[in-house]
């Protein structure tokens, strides 16, 4: 791509029934891999305190670490739409703390857009962050934040009740300044009415086929994660095995003592150890 991927862009895809792509990723080396093939949105997510830092949940992601990170996967991709994770408490404590951090994401680490976790008490959230001037990504549907309260995720619209009300939230979200909805863990059906009575963007993750676009964790896709994952991850490489393979095979070549060798070794000038030689026999 030569030139940024925009929020203007994402609209134009939807409106020209375009498939988004999006991957959640958490570094410059994996970006700027993802750079290189059709993926037009970048989300550094705050499930990073789960896949990076080993926690077991998002709750434990400052603004800090997530804004050194979305630092360094803009510098690893450029040209892709960049969204920022708000972490957890970084929009909960007042409107003044929301737009504060959420501008950190745009001066400090160059996000287009900010992706806050949000339910009806966050509309103002949503809107004072617009209204300032910064595109929003609304998630709703699961919620990892809220895992504190509800003690486990499970999907949401499973039924008529559940539908209708994140189908009102969904349209609360857009009346309120979000340009683009990623809903995760809801049922198809649903999401499907939400994307196509929606003005703006909808991303799926693990909502089925029928959104505007789709998103998945990189290490889901690399197959980096071992053990069971959502039902709704994929992968599409099996790198953890391989992975192991490679450290086990670098461990056996250093233990043989073939590693490194003469090519991985850097050397003197050519007629230097022998003046080395003499120097330390005799002295300078």
């Amino acid at each position: 791509m030569n030139n940024k991927v925009t929020a203007a862009d994402l609209l134009a895809a939807k409106r020209d029934s375009r498939k988004l792509v999006a991957i959640s990723c958490y570094d410059y080396t994996t970006a700027r891999l993802a750079a290189q093939a059709d993926v037009q949105i970048i989300l550094v997510g705050d499930s990073a305190a789960q896949v990076i830092l080993g926690f077991d949940s998002t709750l434990h992601a400052t603004m800090d670490f997530m804004v050194a990170i979305t630092a360094a996967v803009r510098r690893g991709a450029p040209n892709s739409c960049l969204v920022a994770d708000m972490p957890f408490l970084s929009y909960h404590l007042g409107i003044n703390d929301a737009v504060r951090n959420a501008g950190r994401f745009v001066t400090e680490a160059g996000a287009q857009m900010v992706k806050i976790e949000a339910g009806e008490p966050h509309l103002d959230v949503i809107k004072a962050v617009s209204d300032a001037g910064m595109a929003v990504m609304a998630h709703i549907g699961i919620r990892p934040q809220t895992i504190g309260r509800l003690g486990r995720l499970k999907a949401e619209a499973t039924t008529a009740e559940m539908a209708l009300e994140l189908i009102d939230v969904a349209d609360q979200m857009v009346r309120a300044g979000a340009v683009s909805l990623l809903i995760e863990g809801a049922a198809a059906e649903v999401a499907e009415i939400i994307t196509k009575g929606s003005e703006v963007p909808v991303i799926g993750c693990g909502s089925g086929p029928h959104c505007d676009g789709q998103i998945l964790i990189v290490h889901d896709i690399l197959g980096l994660t071992q053990g069971p994952g959502p039902k709704f991850a994929k992968s599409y490489a099996n790198l953890a095995d391989a992975t192991v393979d490679a450290f086990s095979r670098y461990a056996k070549e250093i233990q043989q003592g073939s590693f490194p060798d003469k090519d991985h070794s850097y050397h003197m000038k050519s007629g230097e150890f022998d003046r080395l030689r003499q120097l330390l026999k005799h002295g300078p």
